[in-house]
């Protein structure tokens, strides 16, 4: 008698808790929203304009210019913050010059750096940093010397495919056709090593970023299907396996356990679904669907 009692209560607490998550949720976007047509506003011309005009002007009181003076400070850093926000994603790859102080150093501690700029969920990342030196003597050809790549980023076979290092010559010094043809053949590419690191990075990203969205709609999905239907199967765990991002395991409520592959792209390339009677065909068509993306699964969690 007194668990029929308990339920309605249990019930009406846990929609409480729901909305007030919802509500939570609504308050944290629309902060966000003010925050972004706040600083939409104070950039755009004619709110420059009437500020500087209002700070010019003399009959303004000491209390109304130090506000004016405030925003158009306010105004100042949004402009800059925009121009740099516009430098970085238009030039997504810088070279720069670093002195390793090192005085041993190779070169004469001459370094070449390059930084990456990679943008996840309209957010800029911690760039990436890559230093090439040149160590091979009487020779202009570079080597890796530093990085902050991450180590499931393929740099070593980027490296030596774009940048191979030169070859000792094994002919005389009177055959200069097989020396012109080895040096042809060792000849470096940095601009294309480059580009080829930067979209490996942006991939690796991408992936990153898509198994963040998944985790936060499996939870969503979860809290909903909670609500709802107590008996059905929902997904409680779901996370990357590798240090590539591109294996994700996925752990039912009813002790399914499945696995996703993907390749570089994002693109599905194979799933498998372990269930108590084997392996489970019909959750894996559920889940999936016909998506052959990655990023078209969210819309299949409202079935789980």
């Amino acid at each position: 008698m007194s668990s029929r009692n308990e339920s309605p209560d249990l019930s009406i607490a846990d929609q409480l808790d729901e909305e007030i998550a919802s509500l939570r949720a609504q308050v944290e976007s629309l902060k966000k929203e003010l925050k972004i047509q706040t600083s939409t506003l104070m950039v755009s011309d004619p709110t420059r304009k009437l500020l500087q005009d209002r700070s010019k002007k003399r009959t303004v009181n000491s209390l109304d210019s130090g506000h004016v003076a405030e925003l158009l400070k306010k105004s100042d850093e949004q402009v800059a913050h925009q121009q740099q926000c516009l430098y970085r994603s238009c030039t997504s790859i810088t070279a720069l010059k670093i002195r390793d102080p090192d005085p041993n150093a190779v070169d004469s501690g001459n370094v070449l750096g390059l930084r990456f700029e990679v943008m996840s969920k309209a957010r800029f990342v911690r760039p990436y940093y890559v230093m090439l030196n040149r160590p091979y003597p009487n020779s202009r050809h570079l080597r890796v010397h530093r990085h902050t790549v991450p180590p499931c980023v393929p740099l070593a076979g980027l490296a030596s495919r774009h940048l191979p290092a030169p070859k000792t010559s094994k002919g005389g010094a009177d055959n200069d056709a097989d020396d012109d043809d080895e040096l042809q053949q060792q000849q470096q590419d940095l601009p294309r090593f480059a580009r080829a690191l930067r979209r490996e990075l942006v991939r690796y990203q991408n992936r990153v970023g898509i198994i963040g969205d998944l985790q936060k709609a499996a939870e969503l999905s979860s809290h909903q299907t909670s609500g709802s239907d107590a008996d059905a199967a929902m997904i409680q765990n779901l996370g990357p396996v590798d240090a590539e991002a591109k294996q994700i395991s996925f752990e039912w409520s009813d002790g399914k356990s499945g696995r996703l592959i993907i390749d570089d792209d994002g693109r599905i390339v194979k799933m498998a679904v372990q269930g108590e009677n084997g392996r489970d065909r019909g959750a894996v068509r559920e889940l999936i669907g016909g998506n052959v993306h990655i990023e078209k699964l969210m819309g299949q969690f409202e079935g789980t």
